[in-house]
């Protein structure tokens, strides 16, 4: 149950929903299977299979939510080719072409015909909520992903005033200084993967994949294109040599991966224990990695009035 990406977002303060509050809201957005017509359902799921009563799991403080969402697979492609088999037919038949509305009202019938038969795909959007530090995480590899689910989340609590974490110095400007540098903020460490976005029109970039970005030859050709105006948008770190992550210039954390010294320590417990586990363990990571990433981008903005809550 790792979390493979992190959107990050402050909650309210004070923010004085309950663990049992939540887990009623939530109960209004059960997920449901699509129907013969339905193209796309979503809605909560319970984290753990082991309480299917539950869809709030919590431990130490922490909660776990998970979002499904299934999608009937009908390629447009599909439609078309069917439409324009239909649509030759009916046009041998009557001695002239189908008009643009016959066509699109033609297609829109084809489309509820296939619709039932077509296969379904689900996938599962997980959030993490800590309450008391007024963080919440969501595990989606993009901001729209992450929307769908807290959209969701606010349907079915009637609000959520989320904000999207602010700091003083912008990722990029940071790791502009951290690869100028050689070195990133205490506690972080650069990593072998990074990517630079040139600011004139034509948006050319050069990526370093695996390069061992702290090698003088290459930090050397990293300052260059910095002074050649290009800027950082993608910068991986290793957190206190626990976690590593790809850091975004939108302050997005993608490509997390627990490292061994983590997930060694959840391999001592019982098999049934695990899940709570590795989920106290990551929440852990995160109560640390969150402060320090802040502190490292120099601070959060607190806009009056948002009600950020305090570390």
């Amino acid at each position: 149950m790792w979390f493979k990406n992190l959107q990050i977002y402050r909650l309210p303060h004070p923010w004085n929903v309950t663990r049992d509050v939540l887990d009623e809201s939530l109960q209004g957005r059960l997920f449901h299977p699509c129907g013969s017509q339905d193209a796309r359902s979503l809605g909560f799921t319970p984290p753990r299979a082991e309480a299917p009563d539950r869809l709030v799991h919590a431990v130490g403080g922490h909660w776990l939510l998970q979002l499904t969402i299934e999608e009937r697979l009908l390629p447009a492609a599909v439609i078309q080719q069917e439409a324009n088999e239909r649509a030759a037919k009916k046009a041998e038949e009557q001695g002239y072409p189908l008009g643009k509305k016959a066509l699109r009202e033609l297609k829109e019938r084809i489309s509820e015909e296939l619709l039932p038969r077509a296969f379904t795909r689900r996938r599962r959007t997980a959030l993490w909520i800590d309450p008391e530090n007024g963080w919440l995480g969501v595990d989606a590899a993009s901001l729209v992903k992450a929307e769908e689910a807290l959209e969701t989340l606010r349907d079915a609590l009637g609000e959520l005033p989320l904000t999207l974490v602010r700091t003083q110095i912008s990722p990029t400007a940071a790791m502009a200084d951290w690869l100028a540098a050689g070195e990133a903020s205490a506690g972080f460490v650069i990593d072998r993967d990074c990517e630079l976005v040139s600011a004139a029109e034509e948006k050319s970039a050069v990526r370093y994949v695996r390069h061992p970005l702290n090698d003088e030859s290459v930090s050397a050709e990293i300052r260059a294109h910095l002074a050649a105006g290009k800027f950082p948008v993608k910068l991986a770190l290793t957190f206190d040599d626990r976690l590593s992550f790809l850091l975004t210039e939108k302050g997005e954390i993608k490509r997390l991966a627990f490292l061994d010294v983590v997930k060694e320590e959840s391999e001592t417990l019982d098999a049934a224990e695990v899940f709570d586990a590795e989920f106290a363990l990551q929440s852990g990571e995160f109560t640390r990695l969150l402060p320090a990433l802040m502190e490292a981008l120099g601070g959060e903005i607190v806009e009056k009035g948002a009600g950020n809550a305090p570390q």
